[in-house]
């Protein structure tokens, strides 16, 4: 039996389009849309709706250090160290706690799929759990408590920096070889066939902690249609070392090994060569920027705008989570480009939008998301009468509005969020409270 939905407006490829029905069978996809229609009787109205967002790449541990490392000065090689820190704190429960309470978050946000670039995969010590994916079904089972998409990015992670053996406080991250994680990754992968909510992708941590030879036997070893994700050029070290070892860029290493395709997605790809936005231009793979995390982090501002023009689908990620709003990446985006341009009006609002959901959902391997018959019934409903929003052109709302706009939130045609809380009834503040009370905090 088909569910319909009527929006008095609906942002269709950013274009806002008046008195839309959707029209939803039973799968959860979109049958039907009929622009310019009046509602029927038994129809779900609704206000200003969106596409429901793609968050292209999070850290959800992450969360633990909001509010822990602001204050400390040095840069991300000194928070990673607190970072790791957290990461040793972690079991399967308390990490199903907090990614429960993060993907509380992120869907009250707005969020409606969300990219887990997870690499926490056994105890401290490195030794497996048992069963050997706990780590990897506490995340699973906390996107299906809340109703999240979770597009889970099992990392391969084997070197602690170019010719480097992982650290102490690495080796929870770490498979033997590309063929141990090959071969984890399959099992995974029959352990999650057939769930409605939660897919499997894959990622290479980066190039300091993959050799080429492991990333060439990955590349190899994985299906051709896994979404496959890397960290790229985040730090101008990282540019260094990989010269200093092997004569190329970890963009021109990439290319070497035939990684770069429209299949890839970059993430950060804040310090790039000319020679190297060209190749990523040519390749078609994706770049996910992640502005709130670059600029916490002082990384820098990358070439968003220039990798655009060059034919690069730009995605967005909330990364390490110090900040969890679609519309504040947004924003992010377009200020960086200005500030280093200074001009306005670099991407505009359609654009951004097209990054925040439609660009984040094909990084994910998750298929079209236009609002389209086939596409996923996953939206968001935008108040446009509080003090950010009233005035503002609904077309412009990626500019103006911020995650406390959002009133109701649906994955699939099913309401999961609502002003805020969870349709149990949960608040992520208390969600969270808990979480962090587990890891001292």
């Amino acid at each position: 039996m088909s569910t319909g939905f009527w929006c008095e407006s609906l942002l269709i490829d950013g274009i806002a389009v008046a008195g839309v029905r959707l029209e939803v069978d039973p799968t959860g996809r979109l049958a039907r849309v009929q622009p310019g229609v009046a509602a029927e009787a038994a129809d779900i109205r609704l206000g200003t709706v969106m596409p429901g967002f793609g968050n292209a790449h999070s850290h959800a541990f992450h969360r633990a250090l909001r509010g822990q490392t602001h204050g400390e000065g040095g840069d991300f090689w000194r928070w990673r160290e607190r970072m790791y820190r957290v990461a040793a704190q972690l079991d399967p429960p308390k990490y199903q706690a907090l990614a429960t309470a993060v993907f509380a978050e992120m869907l009250a946000s707005g969020y409606t799929a969300v990219g887990e670039f997870h690499y926490v995969h056994h105890r401290p010590d490195g030794t497996p759990y048992d069963p050997p994916h706990a780590m990897e079904q506490a995340l699973a089972a906390a996107a299906r408590a809340v109703g999240i998409r979770l597009v889970l990015l099992d990392t391969i992670y084997l070197q602690g920096g170019i010719g480097r053996e992982l650290a102490a406080e690495q080796r929870a991250f770490g498979d033997e070889s590309a063929a141990a994680w090959l071969a984890r990754w399959r099992s995974l992968r029959a352990e999650l066939d057939g769930d409605d909510l939660v897919t499997l992708g894959a990622a290479l941590h980066s190039v300091r902690a993959v050799t080429p030879d492991a990333m060439r036997e990955v590349l190899g070893g994985l299906p051709p249609q896994a979404a496959l994700h890397i960290h790229l050029s985040e730090q101008p070290q990282e540019n260094v070392d990989c010269l200093a070892a092997y004569g190329l860029t970890p963009t021109g290493l990439l290319d070497s090994l035939g990684a770069l395709a429209p299949r890839l997605s970059v993430v950060h790809a804040t310090h790039l060569s000319d020679a190297d936005r060209a190749l990523l231009g040519v390749s078609r793979a994706t770049v996910v920027m992640c502005p709130t995390t670059e600029a916490d982090l002082g990384d820098g501002i990358g070439p968003a705008f220039a990798l655009a023009e060059t034919g690069c689908p730009i995605a967005l990620g909330s990364d390490q989570n110090a900040v969890i709003d679609p519309f504040l990446e947004m924003r992010g985006l377009e200020m960086g480009e200005r500030l280093v341009s200074r001009q306005r009006g670099r991407f505009a609002p359609a654009a951004l939008l097209a990054a925040a959901s439609t660009a984040g959902y094909s990084s994910l391997g998750l298929g079209r998301h236009r609002l389209q018959p086939g596409d996923p019934c996953d939206l968001v409903e935008i108040g446009t009468t509080g003090v950010r929003t009233v005035g503002s052109a609904v077309g412009q709302l990626p500019l103006t509005a911020t995650a406390s706009d959002v009133l109701r939130v649906f994955v699939g045609g099913r309401l999961v969020a609502e002003c805020g809380r969870l349709v149990g009834g949960e608040r992520p503040a208390t969600l969270l409270t808990e979480a962090l009370a587990r890891l001292g905090r």
